[in-house]
């Protein structure tokens, strides 16, 4: 990277939305690298994970926060806590809406929530999922954006297809101060690996289940051993008996088919093999036990 002079800008964004609206998608296409994991699930990001897009001119931090949501448990609470806490600290705000739907209450929730705390954080809208509806509904859909919220730039992406993901970067970019890099160069994000091998196992874990679960999946790291081949034990929590056989499968295919993506993953993600030990355990109620909130990382 050259030297940062004056005309280097650096700095910290984050996306916010209702649960599933891409934003996960969008800062995985933004850093040209898998830090945050998706999922057709909603509420899938429990973590307001950092990636770190490196360009000539500036530095983009970008929080990954979780979908902002009317909490119906103490892990939901501390979810838009989360969330909240973000905003306060973050250069510009990006506010994800989807394309494939219509702007409804849960958009409206959040404008007013930004409408709080964003007095002087400029806030850009996004129209996400553009490459899933037709060209005259996404002009019918930036339109009742606008009418949303005081955006500084409104701008339509598609963050599978790439369109217009570079324009969105120069855009934060923008409006970030004139500053030095804030992390080294090639470092794509600031979370422990720990936390990302949990989150690629919880990935893999919540695709194909029935709805109720995802919410009730959590993925913690006890151990990794180094040797020829890295060793990650990995414990799944869920809440009741009944969740555990829906992870574990029949004769245990679920459990192993969950192992073989995860571990695709992570070895991606480390550059080495990796042997993974998946072990399941019943966490009664967690998400409403504040002792089990805080052993499992909340």
């Amino acid at each position: 990277m050259t030297s940062p002079d004056e005309t280097f800008r650096s700095g910290f964004a984050c996306f916010v939305g209702r649960p599933n609206v891409g934003k996960s998608t969008l800062t995985n296409a933004l850093v040209g690298s898998k830090v945050a994991i998706t999922s057709s699930r909603p509420q899938t990001t429990r973590h307001a994970i950092r990636g770190v897009v490196h360009r000539e001119d500036g530095q983009l931090v970008l929080v990954d926060t979780p979908g902002l949501h009317r909490p119906r448990t103490l892990l939901g609470e501390r979810l838009n806590d989360v969330v909240h806490t973000t905003w306060a600290e973050v250069d510009v705000i990006g506010f994800c809406v989807p394309a494939d739907q219509q702007i409804g209450p849960g958009d409206r929730f959040i404008a007013a929530e930004l409408a709080k705390v964003t007095a002087k954080t400029p806030l850009i809208g996004i129209l996400t999922k553009t490459d899933l509806v037709r060209p005259e509904v996404i002009a019918e859909r930036l339109l009742a954006l606008h009418e949303l919220a005081e955006f500084a730039e409104i701008v339509p992406v598609s963050a599978s297809q790439g369109h217009q993901v570079s324009l969105l970067a120069d855009l934060l970019l923008a409006r970030m101060p004139p500053g030095p890099p804030l992390y080294p160069d090639g470092e794509l994000s600031d979370e422990p690996e720990t936390t990302l091998i949990a989150e690629f196992v919880r990935e893999a874990a919540l695709e194909g289940v029935r709805d109720e679960l995802p919410h009730s999946l959590a993925v913690v790291v006890e151990e990794m051993t180094p040797g020829k081949v890295l060793t990650v034990r990995a414990e799944i929590f869920v809440e009741r008996d009944s969740q555990k056989s829906i992870v574990i499968g029949k004769g245990g295919s679920r459990l192993k088919h969950v192992g073989t993506e995860a571990r695709r993953q992570i070895e991606a993600l480390l550059g080495e093999k990796v042997h993974l030990d998946l072990f399941v355990k019943v966490a009664k109620d967690w998400q409403r036990d504040p002792r089990q909130l805080r052993r499992l990382g909340f």
